[in-house]
């Protein structure tokens, strides 16, 4: 298995602003580099058969203006798509404002990808086993597992059964690993206006 180490030590992160259809969201960016051309990583990120062997079941109609729904997870709108460097759509997820989450992709000298994936919310503060939790940092370690998860797949091109996936002790070590550095980096760049929040990668 990849180094959940190695991959978190890769992984760019950043905490943004910006103006969505919900209103004023924070956003988790999200760099990484695969070792595979832009039209390999596109098709892994976009065509539901290929997105079905790493990430989650996808059903929906796959043009502008259509939806898709993951199985068990968020559903939503394709916003915009610019194959295969572009991909914009709607984050559904429970009863939350709607977010929204761009993928981002392009060729780097050495004939891999540079990926970015940001994700915007305008969710702050959630109650979570009696603690009032700042959604970003879950928003980012989450995003950064299911990048693991592509790693391995452009590597091996084997499926991966996700809840086997996150019971691994490597993808623990990265979910432990990612939830710390979003934590701090939230914290960092906008501290919590209300003291009694906790980052959610610091749930204990």
């Amino acid at each position: 298995m990849t180094d959940a180490a190695g991959a978190s030590a890769e992984t760019h992160r950043e905490v943004r602003r910006q103006r969505i259809a919900a209103g004023e969201a924070r956003t988790a960016l999200i760099r990484r580099r695969y070792a595979a051309p832009t039209g390999t990583v596109w098709d892994a990120c976009t065509d539901p058969e290929r997105l079905g062997r790493w990430f989650l079941p996808v059903t929906g109609e796959f043009r502008v203006g259509g939806t898709f729904a993951l199985e068990g997870n968020a559903h939503g709108e394709i916003l915009r798509c610019q194959a295969p460097h572009l991909l914009s759509l709607t984050w559904a997820y429970g009863d939350r404002p709607v977010d929204e989450v761009a993928l981002r992709l392009s060729p780097d000298k050495d004939g891999g990808t540079v990926l970015e994936l940001e994700h915007a919310t305008v969710s702050g503060l959630v109650e979570w086993d009696g603690q009032m939790l700042d959604v970003l940092p879950d928003v980012g370690a989450g995003w950064e597992m299911g990048l693991f998860a592509l790693g391995m797949y452009l590597r091996d091109g084997l499926p991966i059964v996700a809840a086997e996936f996150e019971r691994t002790p490597a993808v623990q070590d990265l979910a432990e690993r990612s939830g710390r550095a979003w934590a701090a980096l939230v914290e960092e760049t906008a501290p919590p206006e209300h003291p009694e929040a906790t980052p959610a990668g610091e749930r204990t």
